[in-house]
């Protein structure tokens, strides 16, 4: 199959832009973009977030990373490329999402700084937070509620974050929880927060 060129494309002047769809539904367009470890709270916290939205009124999506390599990414393993291509997927998604008005909240590991600010140039960066939900590694794979640490700890699945391959920590994410000593509601809360006050 032949490969389109830029250079083929042109992309036309619709009226209807992103701003008058968050007009329309009364809420401002945002991604919010959990990152961590796996078993840290990713998505216990976004789905109380999104419980949190949704009762004041507001449209929501959640773009969880075990959904999404269901059918999206069914596709990709684990290795470092694949990874890559599993957040750019998700990023171009969630930026459509966002076009349409919505308040996308996407929860993936998302191991390495370079792909995460690939997500918040294409998603646009007014609109775009890094949440940072953090629990050390001991923590982490204590809950483990998939078994995945147990298992990669065998060798029996290889590329996991933390154990044979980096997580690299956001440095300056705009929202931190450490689940360690925050609840999922007292981190849902500091999420909120942050949206209501840009």
């Amino acid at each position: 199959m032949q490969k389109t060129s830029v250079s083929d494309l042109h992309v036309h002047g619709f009226r209807i832009q992103p701003e008058s769809r968050g007009r329309l539904l009364r809420q401002t367009p945002a991604i919010l973009w959990f990152t961590g470890l796996s078993a840290a709270g990713k998505s216990a916290i976004a789905d109380k977030v999104e419980a949190l939205l949704h009762a004041s009124g507001q449209l929501t999506y959640i773009l969880d990373g075990d959904s999404i390599r269901l059918g999206l990414c069914k596709d990709l393993g684990f290795a470092d490329a694949d990874r890559h291509e599993n957040v750019r997927r998700v990023a171009e998604v969630a930026k459509l999402m966002a076009d349409a008005g919505l308040v996308v909240l996407v929860c993936l590991i998302s191991p390495f700084r370079r792909d995460r600010e690939l997500a918040r140039s294409t998603a646009g960066r007014h609109r775009f937070a890094e949440i940072h939900v953090h629990a050390s590694l001991a923590v982490a794979e204590s809950r483990d509620p998939k078994g995945l640490y147990r298992l990669a700890r065998t060798g029996a699945i290889q590329h996991f974050s933390g154990i044979d391959s980096p997580y690299e920590q956001p440095t300056v994410p705009d929202v931190f929880i450490d689940t360690c000593s925050k609840s999922i509601d007292e981190g849902a809360d500091l999420v909120v927060n942050w949206l209501n006050s840009r």
